[in-house]
């Protein structure tokens, strides 16, 4: 009885400690800084209104609340190594618009997940196993870092995935666009043309590219900014050759027809390399798997004769 009492106390100590600490960390947070007393009146003024500016939002004060806590978490996640440059930038890549706050408002959700996930096996492995509590509790924020890291990894990947598809249409795109070019289209119609006939994501970039031209840019930036939204060399050339092309009317459909040449031996190279990947994968299940039940079945009529004689 004195046992139970004391474990009994000795979490309810430690649960008002943790609160008390979080009281204080609170506390200490929203003491203002010099710089944020001193910021407003040294920055530029706003170019817009300040009532066009803010967004309308159903849910005002409890935004107000979660705010200063999003901002922390942030902070938490900016060095566990989630950058919100890295992720301003993978965001662009993906094709999307660059709002860090969203992505950021989404790692919390998943971190919400994994918070749950985590306690309900906390909660499992402690009625089962009688584990203690200071191991469960590192497993559930364990599991809550997991999932607000784990956004940001399915971010990457689908960078990847997208630099992927891109990379893989890029040779068809060229030899279509060389051929509209040579049949005697200007550059800006050919590719007007191959946005509304094809499909795709590299199709869906330059329609987004021509958007940006009839919106007023100029076509050399709205090629720049295509190749900025990308990480691939062969995006980059293409946007400066059709930007060189446009620009002082060189002749294009011959520097195409080599980009798409070379796209596709750098893409028959990157699959060779991925082959003899997959096949040194292949070898461990057929060396630790496959080979000794051969090996069993091919041994286990001798050894049953030579038991039973």
């Amino acid at each position: 009885m004195t046992e139970s009492l004391s474990a009994t106390g000795a979490v309810v100590g430690l649960l008002f400690g943790l609160g008390a600490a979080l009281v204080a960390w609170r506390v200490s947070a929203r003491r203002p800084r010099l710089i944020d007393r001193v910021g407003p009146y040294l920055r530029e003024a706003p170019a817009t209104s300040a009532l066009l500016a803010a967004r309308a939002t159903p849910f005002p004060y409890v935004e107000r609340i979660i705010a200063p806590v999003l901002t922390d978490i942030g902070r938490l996640l900016e060095r566990l190594g989630s950058r919100s440059g890295s992720i301003e930038r993978r965001l662009v890549r993906t094709g999307s618009e660059p709002n860090v706050e969203a992505f950021r408002i989404e790692q919390v959700l998943w971190a919400v997940g994994g918070l749950a996930g985590g306690l309900a096996l906390a909660l499992l492995v402690g009625a089962t196993r009688g584990v203690r509590l200071v191991p469960l509790t590192v497993l559930v924020l364990l599991c809550a870092l997991t999932g607000a890291l784990l956004r940001d990894h399915l971010l990457t990947r689908a960078v990847r995935d997208r630099e992927r598809a891109m990379a893989a249409e890029f040779p068809t795109v060229a030899e279509l666009l060389a051929l509209a070019i040579s049949a005697g289209e200007s550059p800006l119609a050919a590719l007007e043309r191959l946005a509304a006939t094809t499909s795709g994501v590299l199709a869906a970039e330059i329609d987004r590219t021509l958007a940006d031209v009839r919106s007023g840019r100029g076509v050399a930036e709205a090629l720049e900014r295509m190749a900025g939204r990308t990480d691939l060399p062969a995006i980059a050339r293409f946007t400066d050759g059709v930007a060189t092309a446009i620009e002082r009317g060189t002749p294009l459909a011959e520097v195409l027809q080599s980009q798409a040449v070379d796209a596709r031996v750098i893409g028959h190279r990157e699959l060779m390399e991925a082959a003899g990947r997959k096949e040194v994968a292949m070898m461990i299940p057929v060396v630790f798997l496959i080979l000794p039940i051969t090996v069993l079945f091919a041994l286990f009529p001798g050894l049953s004769v030579l038991s039973l004689g």
